[in-house]
């Protein structure tokens, strides 16, 4: 059975995980890959990277895929809670199946989860805006609640200052170069902002932005081709700039990461903020570099987050997403 067998003939158990994997679609993902699958079996949901996914020249070591599943990963544990129901969760369950990154069980209803609520409603609204965000800034208590949500996953969370800002944007430009002068990144860039519209898959030039001037560069997605968004008047002025780090680049550690990651988008998304994640700066070796010195070489930074106000009231396009039948197994 896949994830439209109707839900009529499922267990409740069944339903609840399968609902659950299913609004895991919204999670983001590096180039909009959407490099997971969803298994269903009883009361047990298993989350399994898909590697015919990764971006071989981007992300040859798997870095951003295990970010990406565990972003989606941590959609489907919101969604579980906000409906009111426990669970446990096992991460890389078994050592001799790699591919298997976590195994999550339902448990008993519960009370529903109000932080987890209000991060269930933001998952549909939330975009990634590439455009400039306007000259408001974000306050300094919003960044806190941030750093505190993305501690509780295991991860940490680090704030770039004002007189670290240029660093960053050396390491944005660094990348930029570096990968602008690699062919094979060029034509995996060309493969993932040019799908067919049947794939649900992606970046569309109609979500991309036009180049413009901005504090930190942001990645041309439409390079041979008309970017569908204004940069806008903005140049990020009120932008807040932060690195989601932890102490190694192990699989689980990346994996928590994406965790943050999402729980950190989240959030803002639903406090009315704007996001973008940035991983160019991660992509490179050398601008990676830069980040740890950012972070004081205390860790590994997994992943810079664009943070800010909304410089148009203009709705940003859909984003495709992958067909529940097509990344969901319900076994029954």
């Amino acid at each position: 059975m896949t994830a439209s067998t109707h839900s009529r003939q499922l267990p409740e158990a069944v339903q609840q995980l399968a609902a659950a994997a299913q609004v895991s679609l919204q999670a983001p993902s590096v180039f909009n890959t959407q490099p997971w699958r969803w298994r269903v079996a009883g009361d047990v949901l298993e989350l399994y990277a898909e590697h015919g996914r990764q971006l071989e020249a981007t992300d040859p070591d798997g870095r951003l895929l295990l970010l990406s599943c565990g972003a989606a990963l941590h959609h489907a544990r919101v969604a579980l809670a906000a409906a009111g129901w426990s669970l446990t969760v096992d991460r890389l369950p078994d050592g001799s199946r790699p591919d298997l990154l976590a195994r999550l069980r339902l448990g008993k209803a519960v009370p529903a989860d109000p932080e987890a609520q209000m991060m269930a409603g933001a998952m549909k609204r939330r975009r990634t805006d590439r455009r400039a965000f306007s000259d408001r800034e974000v306050p300094a208590a919003t960044l806190t609640r941030l750093r505190r949500l993305v501690e509780a996953e295991g991860t940490y969370l680090h704030v770039v200052r004002q007189d670290q800002i240029p660093m960053l944007a050396i390491s944005a430009e660094l990348a930029a170069d570096a990968e602008g002068d690699d062919a094979d990144y060029q034509a995996e860039l060309a493969h993932w902002t040019s799908r067919p519209r049947w794939s649900r898959d992606g970046v569309p030039p109609e979500t991309a932005v036009e180049p413009g001037l901005r504090r930190v560069p942001v990645r041309d997605f439409a390079p041979e081709t008309e970017a569908g968004l204004s940069v806008g008047a903005g140049i990020d002025k009120g932008a807040a700039y932060v690195v989601i780090f932890g102490m190694t680049d192990r699989p689980i550690d990346l994996l928590r990461g994406g965790e943050a990651l999402s729980a950190l988008l989240l959030k803002a998304s639903a406090e009315g903020l704007s996001t973008a994640p940035l991983s160019d700066t991660i992509e490179v070796s050398w601008p990676r570099h830069l980040l740890r010195g950012l972070i004081a070489d205390i860790g590994e930074p997994y992943i810079v987050v664009r943070l800010g106000y909304a410089g148009s009231s203009d709705p940003l396009p859909p984003v495709p997403r992958r067909a529940a039948a097509d990344v969901i197994d319900v076994l029954g």
